[in-house]
């Protein structure tokens, strides 16, 4: 279980699964601020793979959890509400449209990463990193509002300044609480969490449900590690990679390797990356996991099947709301 909770870089971006179910209902605001569109819904990532060793594989948690045009329709919903909610204090704000902005991947586990790489084409460009058009998604709304505009928004002052690029938080003073906003602006009180909180609870968006799903996920995720097969296979891939001259326990231990000397996209990056691919291809390695995780998701959904019964409902609920915010 250890390894699936180191926090270098490389496992951070390799195990930021779940991000749809738990994304900020704010997003990016610098295409917001250029005026950019929505992306056609066509050329949103798919939300079941297409390509890769990860073709057409769908994990049974996600079912629980919002697809990505789900979300982009409860997001349109809450941007449609917070503007309306800021104007109400005097301020005009352009906030961020949703779907400008797609994630890496539209399925709500990232799965073409959960085990690793799984695309060979992509790892041929890219080796362990991403297309830069393909991590907009996580620039903070904040960049591009004023400090009142923020206060409203979120109930909280904005932060005085950002962490400069690369800057290691020796002291934790990245990692402070931001302080509450004032209690009132132009002659009206504030919302509790601000308009964003505000709006969130005008569509009933229980966030808890996300968490909880996440959790399963993340159980599911660590218990598939050990078993048998999967430990079979992984010997299996170390062993082909060391015959390629490569050293590393697990694809995680790969994705380390590859950013260790930058953005994972060097000619070393993507050399190790592709072999990282072939011996997944060659010892099954992603289909043996993804079985094996399966099994464990199928058994945590009948262990809590009340709970999560529930929060499909809520899903259904709050989906149907959003659609009724005009």
């Amino acid at each position: 279980m250890h390894e699936l909770r180191r926090t270098t870089v490389a496992t951070t971006v390799m195990l930021a699964t779940l991000s749809l179910g738990a994304c900020s209902s704010l997003g990016s605001a610098s295409d917001s601020a250029k005026g950019k569109a929505p992306i056609a819904r066509a050329d949103w990532p798919a939300e079941v793979p297409t390509t890769g060793l990860v073709k057409g594989l769908e994990l049974p948690l996600e079912s629980y959890l919002p697809s990505y045009a789900d979300q982009v329709a409860v997001d349109t919903a809450l941007r449609t509400l917070q503007t309306r909610c800021m104007s109400e204090y005097g301020l005009t704000v352009d906030l961020p449209r949703p779907g400008a902005n797609p994630p890496p991947h539209s399925n709500a586990v990232s799965i073409e990463r959960r085990y690793g790489l799984s695309d060979r084409a992509q790892a041929q460009k890219y080796g362990y990193g991403l297309p830069k058009e393909l991590t907009r998604s996580l620039e903070s709304v904040e960049e591009g509002l004023s400090g009142i505009e923020v206060e409203v928004l979120t109930g909280r002052k904005k932060p005085e300044s950002a962490p400069p690029k690369g800057a290691k938080d020796s002291d934790g003073q990245f990692g402070r609480i931001p302080e509450p906003a004032r209690a009132e602006h132009n002659g009206k009180k504030l919302h509790e969490g601000g308009c964003a909180g505000w709006s969130k609870r005008r569509l009933k968006v229980n966030e808890e449900d996300a968490g909880f799903v996440s959790g399963l996920a993340s159980t599911s995720l660590s218990e598939s590690r050990p078993l048998g097969p999967v430990e079979k296979a992984l010997k299996s891939w170390s062993a082909c990679m060391k015959d390629k001259g490569r050293k590393a326990a697990d694809p995680y231990r790969a994705m380390e390797q590859g950013y260790a000397d930058g953005d994972g996209t060097t000619k070393n990056a993507i050399e190790l990356a592709l072999d990282d691919i072939d011996c997944k291809e060659q010892t099954r390695l992603i289909e043996v996991w993804f079985k094996e995780e399966s099994a464990v998701q199928k058994r945590l959904i009948e262990e809590n099947k009340d709970q999560l019964a529930a929060v499909k409902k809520r899903m259904g609920m709050v989906l149907a709301a959003a659609k009724a915010v005009k």
